[in-house]
């Protein structure tokens, strides 16, 4: 059954390349309040009651409230890095476990938990020099950006509270068939599929003006 394995929060701000984060997150065995945060730079940064945004300029705002991503395939990081990778390494406010992050369909929504909290998938995560960092791997980027597994980004659509062991239930997802993957091959690598994903109206904002820009060239 989709799962909600471990909730994860930065607990503290860390120095990062670009300022204070709040990269590295850590799961919480309390029930954590989740709800649209508002703006990036005037709003309340992650969706997570009690995580932490640091540079609000790339980071948090309603189109990146939540970050998921799934255990299969950090297990799957794991075997490749030949390193232990616990819950919250890649950064992610949820890990999730029975459900394909990678390939949610862009606007598909999730019930979580029993507390009512919706969510909507909304964009793809791309990697940062934090994330390089924060993993001390040189090359990272490439790395993560060549094996396309960036896991998803979501809006709170209804808010509610979610904990460890919540479930996760598609309860809609459009017919475009717009992937998280598709998106991140799109912008990331693939640029002759940008016209395709501008099919999917819950597309990010950002996300959409970016495709858009470099399609008017």
């Amino acid at each position: 059954m989709p799962t909600v394995l471990s909730v994860n929060i930065a607990h503290h701000y860390s120095e990062g390349p670009s300022g204070n984060t709040g990269f590295d997150k850590r799961p919480t065995a309390e029930p954590v309040m989740v709800r649209a945060p508002g703006s990036k730079r005037a709003g309340l940064g992650s969706g997570l009651t009690g995580d932490l945004i640091g540079n609000r300029k790339y980071h948090g705002g309603d189109d990146q409230a939540v970050y998921a991503y799934g255990r299969e395939d950090l297990d799957a990081w794991q075997t490749r890095l030949q390193r232990p990778l616990s819950n919250g390494m890649f950064g992610e406010n949820f890990t999730t476990v029975g459900i394909d992050v990678t390939g949610a369909v862009i606007g598909e929504r999730w019930a979580v938990g029993t507390d009512g909290l919706v969510l909507e998938v909304s964009r793809p995560r791309t990697p940062c020099r934090t994330f390089t960092q924060f993993l001390g791997i040189r090359g990272w980027m490439g790395t993560f950006t060549r094996a396309a597994v960036p896991g998803a980004y979501l809006r709170v659509i209804t808010p509610g509270s979610v904990r460890a062991g919540d479930t996760v239930t598609v309860t809609q997802r459009p017919d475009h068939g717009v992937t998280i993957g598709h998106v991140f091959r799109a912008i990331m690598t693939e640029p002759e599929l940008l016209p395709d994903i501008l099919v999917a109206d819950a597309l990010a904002d950002e996300v959409r003006q970016r495709a858009r820009r470099r399609l008017a060239g």
